[in-house]
């Protein structure tokens, strides 16, 4: 059975397409990739159907992650077939609990900083769209020091389950 994890940040073109390759490469490193599914989805529609920004695609690729993207928008029905939805910002823990269908499906939300135990209480990757390149920067190392944590509990969750 799979486990599914999805990203979410507002637009889907910065934060969560960086968090969705850099979580799905430790996936495959990690010889989970036949038992978890990463994907990645915003708030809103405005970037629906478009490429990540042109600095997301650019720093993951100087790190060695794959840049290649379509933004879509995160929707209320997809709670029932996801075991994650990992938000980016507090502001997207709230839109998405206030989507969620049942309370089960809230618990499902999840801040991205609440597996990164150096993050203290600062738990937002703050949004890099209108910043320069290093604010980009800035999020992929955000998003690489909570991966590992995040790693760790899908890997206790998925114990025993078959490819």
């Amino acid at each position: 059975m799979t486990y599914r994890v999805c990203f979410v940040c507002t637009g889907n073109i910065c934060r969560s397409p960086m968090a969705e390759s850099v979580f799905r490469a430790l996936v495959a490193e990690a010889g989970l990739d036949g038992l978890v599914e990463v994907d990645s989805a915003g708030t809103g529609g405005w970037h629906e159907g478009d490429d990540a920004d042109p600095r997301t695609v650019s720093v993951l690729e100087e790190h060695g992650y794959d840049g290649g993207h379509t933004a879509r928008q995160f929707q209320p029905s997809w709670f029932s077939r996801l075991d994650l939805v990992i938000a980016l910002d507090t502001g997207h823990l709230k839109a998405l609990r206030r989507l969620a269908p049942t309370p089960q499906d809230a618990e499902k939300v999840r801040l991205l900083r609440s597996y990164d135990p150096a993050a203290g209480d600062d738990l937002d990757v703050p949004d890099p769209y209108y910043g320069g390149l290093d604010g980009f920067q800035q999020c992929l190392e955000m998003v690489e020091a909570a991966s590992e944590g995040l790693l760790a509990e899908v890997r206790e969750q998925t114990e025993g389950r078959m490819p």
